[in-house]
């Protein structure tokens, strides 16, 4: 079992009782909170919280998700959820890539893209990335996996 590229900013996750859905696995929703918790983890190891957001008055917003539900996830499973920068134009937008997989078996969970836009937090509107955003969510930058 390995990861679809290298060295992956990786959130341990284990499903509990509020993650089951009525057909017995974590539901689709579930999965999204975990996609956006690993963003946010991910950017946090790159020195970019939340505070940093409000003090430059810029945020990167989701414009779209797409994802490929694979296998369920039952609850006490242990996961791993990687995620990579996978494009970034140094102006409005960039995009990551999710890999969810489990450990135990090496089965893959889940498969995604999410593509962010920046805006000025104090309009909503579209504006250029800030400096810090270029240089830390650039440094993160690898290629993506060929499709």
């Amino acid at each position: 079992m390995s990861w679809e590229l290298p060295a992956p900013f990786v959130l341990e996750i284990e499903v509990g009782a509020e993650h089951i859905d009525a057909l017995g696995h974590a539901n689709n929703t579930v999965y999204v909170g975990w996609l956006e918790q690993c963003a946010w983890a991910h950017s946090q190891s790159l020195g970019l919280s939340i505070d940093d957001y409000s003090r430059l008055d810029r945020a990167m917003v989701v414009v779209r998700h797409e994802i490929d539900y694979l296998a369920a996830a039952r609850q006490g499973e242990r996961l791993q959820l990687g995620t990579w920068i996978v494009a970034s134009d140094g102006r409005l937008s960039m995009q990551r890539q999710f890999q969810l997989r489990r450990p135990a078996d090496g089965a893959i969970l889940l498969r995604a893209r999410t593509r962010f836009a920046c805006i000025e937090l104090s309009s909503g509107k579209p504006r250029r990335m800030p400096a810090e955003f270029i240089e830390r969510y650039g440094r993160a930058l690898v290629a993506p996996a060929a499709k």
